[in-house]
């Protein structure tokens, strides 16, 4: 889902959620994307959401004269402002709203407010508790602080959010997640009760636990959050969302990256998006205020039946639009024979004075930041030594929860 969100946010150069839900849904149905070529795990959250967003897509279609075969296409600023996107049921709080968030805050990097909004929202489509919303907001927010140059303790302060209240537009956090934002996730990990179930909150814990923990070395961080059990794999990718930010490519076991399906897809496709997102302005986006009006029904009630609310009531007539949009348009085609030279060398050749510091996610770039002059972590309590694992936990992964509320 991380890889179609980015194939929407250089599609459409914009933060575009009803083209992000198409793309979860030809995932879902299709295996858009997949490694192995279909779906083969899907959070039930997720998957309510996918259907609603289908069924509204077929009433959508109806109420606007579209025919279905260009549903998938649409690309009318103001008629895409119709559709209600946010088709999370209330109180979802899985942990799936937040292993697919590291796209927005690298496309949006310039625009650390919109980076925090658009990655509360990314998460908000798909699951409607606040908690989920907030948890995506404050983990979008440490992202940008990472790839802004921040060191570990400055991230990882208990007052990381009121030094950094204008990134979420001076609007509150939960009071779970801002517990876990002051440091709730500070202790002896297993032991201490640090679980890497389905729930966001506790799945937010783990993974800001390992990388608290993890004595500057994002192997051990990995191991050590998947030898806490139960939904290992999303809470080993939500690790490795802000671990990855924060070291650098150069820091990634190269053992493990050699093992990558499509790197050199996902190595193309992380220079355009990095790209395209430096091109990015607001006054120029269609939906560059779609968060305000989520923020404040967020704050007030928490559900997504406010959510509902919020929906545009104004219309507009249909009319075709290029199908540019698809899964066959050039946009998609990031291969390893894709021609993106030409935008390598600009991409390569952009002041990167603004930057503190060099790294992508997955590979070495100007636009963001380097690894050079790190600083460790002397946050209270100190983080505890990890032993040196190299191998499962004999406490194994029971995916707990996962199948019901991701």
């Amino acid at each position: 889902m991380a890889l179609c969100l980015a194939n929407s946010l250089v599609a459409r150069r914009d933060y575009v959620p009803y083209d992000q839900l198409v793309r979860y849904k030809w995932w879902y149905r299709h295996g858009y994307m997949s490694s192995v070529g279909h779906c083969f795990d899907i959070g039930s959250a997720t998957k309510h959401a996918l259907a609603k967003f289908e069924n509204r897509q077929e009433e959508f279609a109806e109420e606007h004269k579209i025919p279905l075969d260009q549903l998938d296409y649409l690309s009318d600023s103001k008629l895409l402002n119709k559709f209600n996107v946010h088709c999370g049921a209330e109180g979802a709080a899985g942990n799936g709203a937040l292993m697919r968030l590291a796209p927005v805050p690298l496309f949006f990097y310039q625009h650390p407010t919109k980076a925090v909004e658009f990655s509360g929202h990314s998460g908000l489509i798909t699951h409607g508790d606040r908690k989920a919303y907030d948890a995506c907001r404050y983990y979008g927010a440490l992202i940008m602080s990472a790839l802004h140059g921040e060191d570990k303790e400055q991230m990882l302060d208990e007052d990381f959010y009121s030094k950094h209240e204008k990134w979420f537009n001076n609007k509150p956090l939960h009071a779970k997640i801002l517990e876990v934002a002051k440091g709730s996730y500070k202790k002896d990990g297993y032991d201490q009760g640090i679980r890497g179930n389905g729930y966001i909150v506790d799945t937010l814990k783990a993974a800001l636990w390992a990388f608290w923990s993890d004595n500057g070395d994002f192997e051990k961080g990995v191991l050590a959050v998947v030898n806490l059990g139960d939904d290992t794999d999303t809470t080993a990718a939500i690790y490795g969302q802000l671990a990855g930010a924060y070291y650098g490519y150069e820091k990634l076991p190269k053992k493990w990256v050699e093992q990558v399906y499509a790197k050199t897809l996902i190595s193309g496709l992380s220079k355009w998006m990095v790209y395209e997102g430096s091109k990015w302005l607001p006054e120029e986006s269609a939906t560059s205020t779609i968060s305000s009006v989520i923020v404040e029904s967020a704050s007030r009630d928490g559900n997504q039946s406010s959510f509902e609310r919020a929906r545009c009531s104004s219309a507009q007539p249909w009319t075709k639009q290029d199908q540019k949009f698809g899964p066959n348009s050039s946009a998609e085609k990031l291969d390893a024979t894709s021609n993106l030279s030409s935008k390598f060398e600009q991409l390569n050749s952009h002041n990167a004075g603004h930057r503190s510091r060099q790294n992508n996610l997955l590979q070495p770039d100007p636009l963001v930041r380097s690894t050079s002059n790190r600083r460790s972590t002397s946050s209270h309590p100190k983080p505890p030594q990890h032993d040196d694992l190299t191998s499962v936990s004999k406490r194994k992964s029971s995916k707990f929860l996962t199948d019901n509320i991701e």
